[in-house]
């Protein structure tokens, strides 16, 4: 995206002969701590380049848009920078439909940073995120916007004092009081635990 958004005509050939409605791109993540291990450009390149795909297909004639990729927990991501994430994603009008939980490659450098908690590189410690509690937070924290992810993202902003982001105010990731879709979602999950358990009664002699 950096070096094609810098190239008038290599947009406009992809925008009119290579893209189908939409072009699927790889931001990753908004933080630069993140993004710098990740060796990728900031997050503002990615704004640029959206405008800029937008602009070279109405030039075209048509009206095509980036899917934006984002992943959750991938070394040095914690639940500040996931929130961070979800605000540009909420400010920026972006609601991913597929995202990723960063699981260890082999060969990998993002898995050595997993697996020793250093930046091979640099050998400076990395911060990595391994317990399924916060992990899961930063999941569902990349689509705040979805119902049944009410309660993790509520649990996730109180969890680092952010309950200014509940409510109905423009940053607010999510509504003082939860979706109906929620509340049925999360009486759903008692029951659905239950029928997949089974019941083993052995008896003594």
């Amino acid at each position: 995206m950096d070096l094609a958004r810098r190239d008038r005509e290599y947009l406009r050939e992809l925008a009119e002969h290579h893209v189908g409605g939409h072009l699927k791109v790889a931001p990753e993540h908004t933080d630069p701590d993140v993004l710098d291990l990740m060796k990728k450009p900031l997050s503002t390149d990615y704004v640029e380049f959206d405008k800029a795909f937008r602009a070279a297909s109405r030039r075209v004639g048509k009206r095509q848009y980036t899917v934006p990729y984002f992943i959750a927990s991938h070394p040095e991501s914690g639940l500040y920078e996931m929130i961070d994430l979800a605000l540009f994603l909420k400010r920026n009008g972006y609601r991913p439909d597929q995202v990723q939980d960063f699981m260890p490659s082999p060969f990998d450098i993002a898995a050595c940073m997993y697996h020793t908690g250093r930046d091979p590189m640099t050998a400076k410690p990395v911060t990595v995120t391994k317990g399924l509690r916060n992990r899961k937070m930063q999941k569902a924290l990349l689509q705040f916007f979805k119902p049944e992810n009410y309660f993790e993202v509520r649990k996730a902003l109180e969890h680092i004092g952010r309950q200014d982001l509940i409510g109905s105010g423009c940053d607010s990731l999510i509504p003082d009081r939860p979706p109906q879709e929620a509340l049925n979602k999360k009486g759903e999950r008692p029951t659905n635990h239950f029928q997949n358990k089974s019941l083993v009664i052995t008896f003594a002699d």
